[in-house]
């Protein structure tokens, strides 16, 4: 590909950072909106639950096979076919007149989002060429994730009490069309020297995993335990990992190598994601639907609070990410395992009077706990891997994120729905507290998993896996 000038490829980064921007916002304003979608579309618990994770299940089945899909048939197409989707999504969420039919739309929303984020990093490491430039991009493409996380609740709150939750989605389409035109401008071609093999099997053993346990955990409380669906849902899921691990052996590309779990660092990083990431939309799931119907605030007044949240993350990602370049992950896991474990101690004492500023504390420490792990996922994930297997290691800790956010929301619901009783405003908190202590429980995981991970032990699992794949190629 051509070099392009300087300001071509500001060009580039801003418009790929533009499709990072729409699909952070989304996840922090659909949670916002769920309490207003609950009352106009009589919206149970467990529907609310797969408005949030029918979207993420998609997006964590379908993140590697858009990235392989990308390399093999063109970045630039791929990223143009996941804005069409994307934005047709959007704009049939918002007209959906059932909930039933609001999950089918952020399906279709979610295959493009899969196109678009692990897409737009290919092309800006496609892009960029200089290491140092590229460092710079790609550290402006993690500040966008915190910027999407202040605004969302915000623009979310503001749209929800103004327009309407229908508008959350609308207000992406306009978005799309303007990232479309500005990608079909300047946006240029580009495929991978040697692109790798597609692997349906592997892709089809994923999605039954994932979308079996997701569907026994949030459907097990209605339809019991014991039921034939439910015991067939985690008999399906357990055959589904067995059957993976045995056919991805045999492979010689993968879609999962199961030799990277192996390494300490890769296999804790991946638990961190998964832990972390739940905790995150544990928080978001619970947070809003405490804000504003167990205290009926608005969902502008409730945006406004969680604002310090977000604003926490924006200030300690960049810092967590200076920690880990120049004293590695250790420091930036154990303070943010601490501070969500602090966090999600401190908001199961809430009731329906807790004072603002305790609200403000139990969001500021979870805020700054979440803001310090991202860096260090990334970074434990691709430790001492080869050069050549760095991008599929960071692709399975991206699909370990949106896993850790489907059973986040899976697990929080699944308990809330199973201890509510009476009308759920006022039995909300008291049914809610053992989600808070699940939340503390999944930051004491990333605490103690950051301590082993990061251990001589784990760099030496690392190494070893290292030189078992230079050998093997």
């Amino acid at each position: 590909m051509q070099e392009l000038s300087r300001r071509r490829r500001l060009l580039v980064l801003a418009i790929c950072c533009l499709s990072l921007f729409i699909v952070g916002l989304d996840s922090t304003i659909v949670n916002l909106a769920l309490p207003a979608i609950r009352a106009e579309l009589n919206a149970s618990v467990s529907k609310l639950q797969w408005i949030i994770d029918a979207y993420t299940l998609v997006i964590a089945s379908l993140l590697m096979l858009s990235g392989s899909t990308a390399d093999r048939i063109g970045r630039r197409r791929t990223f143009q076919a996941g804005l069409v989707l994307f934005g047709i999504g959007s704009l049939l969420c918002g007209f959906a007149p059932t909930v039933d039919l609001l999950i089918a739309f952020r399906m279709l929303q979610a295959i493009g989002g899969s196109m678009l984020n692990p897409v737009a990093m290919s092309i800006i490491t496609n892009t960029f060429t200089d290491p140092r430039e590229r460092a710079q991009a790609i550290g402006v493409w993690g500040g966008v994730v915190g910027l999407s996380m202040s605004v969302g609740p915000v623009v979310g709150g503001a749209l929800v009490d103004s327009a309407g939750w229908r508008f959350i989605f609308w207000i992406n389409v306009p978005v799309v069309a303007v990232a479309l035109l500005l990608t079909a401008l300047f946006v240029p071609e580009s495929r991978a020297a040697v692109p790798r093999r597609i692997d349906p099997v592997g892709q089809l053993l994923v999605m039954l995993f994932l979308v079996g346990l997701t569907y026994g955990i949030i459907e097990g409380q209605s339809a019991g335990w014991g039921s034939p669906l439910i015991v067939g849902c985690f008999v399906t899921v357990v055959l589904a990992l067995v059957c993976l691990v045995l056919y991805e052996r045999r492979r010689a590309e993968p879609l999962l190598d199961p030799r990277f779990f192996r390494s300490a660092p890769f296999s804790g990083a991946t638990l961190i994601a998964v832990a972390g990431f739940a905790a995150l939309s544990g928080f978001l799931f619970l947070n809003s639907l405490y804000l504003q119907d167990a205290r009926g605030y608005s969902a502008l007044h409730a945006g406004l609070l969680t604002l310090p949240m977000a604003a926490m993350t924006v200030v300690f990602a960049p810092l967590s990410g200076w920690i880990v370049g120049n004293r590695g992950p250790r420091l930036p896991l154990v303070v943010a395992g601490s501070m969500l474990t602090v966090s999600g101690l401190t908001l199961s004492r809430l009731s329906d009077s807790t004072s603002t500023p305790v609200l403000l504390v139990g969001y500021l420490i979870f805020g700054i706990g979440f803001g310090m792990l991202n860096a260090p996922i990334t970074n434990a994930a691709v430790s001492g891997m080869p050069r050549s297997q760095a991008g599929v290691a960071a692709a399975i800790a991206s699909t370990s994120r949106q896993v850790g956010t489907s059973l986040g929301v899976a697990i929080v619901g699944t308990v809330l729905t199973a201890r509510l009783t009476g009308p759920f405003e006022t039995g909300f908190i008291s049914a809610a507290r053992p989600c808070w202590y699940i939340i503390a429980g999944c930051g004491l995981l990333v605490l103690v998993l950051g301590l082993i991970t990061t251990s001589r032990w784990a760099r030496r699992t690392a190494e070893a896996v290292a030189e078992d794949l230079v050998r093997a190629r």
